[in-house]
């Protein structure tokens, strides 16, 4: 608040001046009071100095940091989709000129070829032998920008060690968060404590400097912390980085905006008691608009919801009671904003930015419609979501499979919502199965097969396993999709080496990734000339998940392209119990039921309605197409269905007698078996001597397996003597693996500042969790 005439302090009556009071509350208002001669030289000074029309700068100062930030992260996302478009595309054209090579002249078996003549000139009549073509083209990469962001790498892949004090643990995010976050805070502290003044000399001046700084900062932030909150939101589409990622900023971003706001708030609260005159005519002016209660009670009201959605997301207290979290942080942030309308009251340029965020937040709920399932009017889904098929999997694994009209990208994941098993939860899970046209999904053209394959471990995803042992395996559930989002924005096509490290149930953010770049490489669409996968599980028969994608990417890869290791980490196999059903469902699966239910019958009149429309009053083609129709919803595609546990021996030879089915008891061709190349079950003597697997000599076609956990430092030391110019590695697993890999990575930088032939070693790590 602005300075305050000396001689209406002192007189205090309304009577005396009525005029005067008119054009005080007029001007109070504006909050634009200006000086005159009753003003003190105190005032004058104090005003010149950092005067309150001028406080909007604060706000914007905020603005050209967070714009500064957001621009060098578009600048390396552009740079990096830029080469990657480039090298493909060279890789492409470079195939198509092979293609197109000249042939020899004549049609028929020459004595001796003369290669001279050819247009790539293997074995030139005179002079030297060529030089080996380049791998790509120096349009693509900048080795200046390439060593700088090796640098930087080098720096920030290496995780936060993790503090503990007692048996209490502080997680930290990652040190480019850190880094961001710190940097936020140096410089909202400096920009709040370094100009001057801090205090007037009497609050008859004004608002306490400091106060009003720190508040302009913590309005400032909400456009911001609301955007990087989104599921669909700017930022992602022009960093490249998912939601999910950037939620860490949104969380970090709302403690520094409750710092700001104490910040702003104490001031206030101390300069009352310190000078209590002051006070009392800083309180008049509110008190002539009828707001004596303004002062105080407004921004109370504006900060209590505010701590509490910082409280509440802590990470123990989020983990402890998630369900309720997700309950309540919505509509206690809508508070918060409605809260903040009021307290601002719309002086200097608060709402401005309060604006903002109402119109971001608006745009990515518009924007996040595009990404249900449930929302085009013109799929069969429309508001009541797609037919699902839940799936035991071996190892206590659920495998839910959901024919969707939706595309995705490898690596993604979406939220899933089943309201036949939990009508308000919704868990993201990562997309395990591959959306292209080389696996249509038996529910027609325009369909794909959606796959998540997760562990149950509590709540939602319990409730799915205990549903799906109670009701079998021919029960369809409806499934609302949003997604899908995140996975990597680097195109991996581009890299010349690519590295997978998967643990346990970490590999369904890798199969889809490995199943799409063995395509493209059999195209000729990829740069990549080699993969390497390395999956630690604790028993074998967790590749009962993704045999049918192993054996695709061991029949169709280019030869020697695909090495894969599986280390087996347990020394135990599994002993092959069935999971039993639940004794008793909850009274609230009866609801659940009914609105499953609601949704199929809308869903079969859709169905019933298009059959009448195709068959156009053709009685006899009507029935055919209700019989097809019948067949395709009721009877699950076979690869849907949980085939029996197999058993351990992986040899063709071996395969046991064909299996029948339950539901039409007929004979059924038994499953093709693949090998994996599993030694025998190791004895006493290979427990107690391998603690830790090195990387073994390559044998065969380079699928084996080991007994043991992989050393994966030592790992990629070695398999980096064979890194291509650009190399890619991908990791997701458990804490430590990621550690491990990342550090790794990290002092691998050095080769792309060193070595010439190196142009970068890019490092994606995905969330064990999702």
């Amino acid at each position: 608040m602005p300075s305050v005439p000396g001689s209406i302090l002192v007189e205090r009556s309304f009577d005396a001046m009525p005029g005067a009071a008119e054009s005080i509350v007029e001007l109070v208002k504006r909050i634009n009071i200006p000086l005159n001669s009753t003003s003190s030289p105190a005032q004058i000074a104090a005003s010149v100095q950092d005067p309150w029309t001028q406080s909007a700068k604060y706000a914007l100062g905020w603005t050209y940091f967070a714009l500064g930030v957001l621009l060098i992260a578009t600048a390396v996302r552009c740079y990096h989709l830029w080469g990657d478009k480039i090298r493909t595309a060279l890789y492409k054209q470079e195939v198509v000129n092979s293609a197109l090579t000249i042939s020899p002249r004549y049609d028929y078996e020459m004595p001796s070829a003369n290669t001279a003549t050819s247009t790539t000139q293997f074995f030139p009549a005179n002079g030297q032998l060529p030089e080996k073509p380049k791998e790509q083209s120096s349009v693509s990469s900048i080795a200046p920008v390439n060593n700088i962001i090796a640098f930087f790498r080098m720096i920030f892949y290496r995780p936060v060690p993790v503090f503990r004090i007692g048996r209490l643990q502080f997680v930290l995010p990652s040190l480019g968060v850190t880094v961001i976050v710190s940097a936020a805070l140096v410089f909202t502290m400096l920009y709040i404590f370094l100009p001057q003044p801090l205090y007037y000399q009497s609050m008859n001046a004004g608002s306490p400097p400091v106060a009003i700084r720190a508040g302009m900062l913590s309005v400032a932030m909400m456009p911001w912390i609301i955007g990087l909150s989104m599921k669909a939101n700017l930022i992602s589409v022009l960093t490249g980085i998912g939601h999910e990622r950037l939620n860490v900023l949104h969380r970090w971003g709302g403690y520094l905006c409750l710092l700001l706001a104490l910040i702003h708030m104490v001031p206030f609260y101390l300069q009352s008691l310190w000078d209590p005159a002051g006070f009392a005519g800083f309180k008049w002016y509110f008190t002539q608009k009828g707001q004596t209660w303004y002062i105080f009670t407004t921004g109370i009201a504006a900060i209590v919801p505010l701590a509490f959605l910082c409280l509440h997301s802590l990470p123990f207290l989020r983990k402890w009671m998630y369900e309720l979290f997700v309950a309540l942080h919505v509509p206690v942030s809508l508070v918060f904003l409605a809260m903040l309308f009021w307290h601002c009251n719309n002086y200097l340029t608060s709402w401005n930015y309060l604006w903002a965020t109402v119109a971001i937040w608006v745009f990515s709920y518009f924007m996040r419609m595009f990404y249900l399932n449930w929302t085009n009017p013109f799929h069969m889904s429309w508001l009541i979501g797609e037919e699902s098929a839940v799936t035991i999997l071996p190892e206590n694994a659920i495998k839910v499979t959901i024919p969707t009209q939706k595309r995705w990208r490898p690596g993604q994941f979406a939220y899933l919502r089943m309201p036949g098993i939990s009508f308000f939860e919704s868990h993201p899970f990562t997309i395990a199965s591959l959306c292209s046209d080389d696996f249509p999904s038996l529910y027609g053209e325009e369909y794909r097969d959606m796959a998540l394959v997760f562990r149950p471990f509590g709540g939602f995803t319990k409730k799915v396993r205990d549903t799906a042992l109670v009701k079998g395996p021919y029960k369809t559930y409806r499934a609302f999709i949003d997604g899908p989002y995140g996975g990597m924005q680097r195109e991996m096509a581009s890299f010349d080496s690519v590295y997978f490290f998967a643990g346990g149930s970490g590999i369904t953010a890798i199969a889809s990734q490995l199943l799409d770049l063995i395509r493209r490489m059999r195209d000729g669409k990829a740069v990549t000339k080699t993969v390497h996968v390395v999956w630690a599980l604790k028993r074998p028969e967790t590749m009962e998940w993704f045999k049918e994608e192993l054996r695709i990417c061991r029949e169709f890869a280019p030869p020697n392209s695909v090495e894969c290791q599986f280390f087996i980490t347990a020394s135990k196999r599994y002993d092959g119990e069935p999971l039993e059903a639940p004794r008793s469902r909850p009274h609230s699966g009866v609801l659940h039921d009914k609105i499953d239910g609601m949704f199929q019958q809308v869903g079969n009149k859709r169905h019933s309605a298009l059959i009448r429309e195709e068959a156009a009053g053709d009685e006899e083609r009507e029935k055919e197409l209700r019989r097809e129709n019948e067949d395709t919803i009721t009877a699950l595609p076979q690869a849907h269905l949980m085939p029996p546990r197999p058993t351990i021996n992986t040899s063709v030879a071996n395969a046991g007698p064909s299996r029948w089915s339950k539901a039409n008891a007929s004979p059924i061709e038994p499953a093709r078996t693949f090998d994996f190349g599993f030694p025998e079950t190791p004895s006493k003597f290979q427990k107690s001597l391998m603690r830790f697997a090195f990387l073994p000599t390559t044998k065969g076609d380079g699928w084996r397996t080991e007994y043991g956990r992989p050393d994966i430092p030592f790992m990629l030391r070695e398999m980096s003597k064979e890194f291509g110019r650009r190399t890619c590695v991908f990791v997701c697993g458990p804490p430590s693996m990621r550690v491990d890999v990342a550090n790794t990575v990290a002092r691998l930088q050095s080769r792309v500042m060193h070595d010439s032939g190196t142009d970068e070693i890019f490092l994606h790590a995905e969330n064990y969790a999702i």
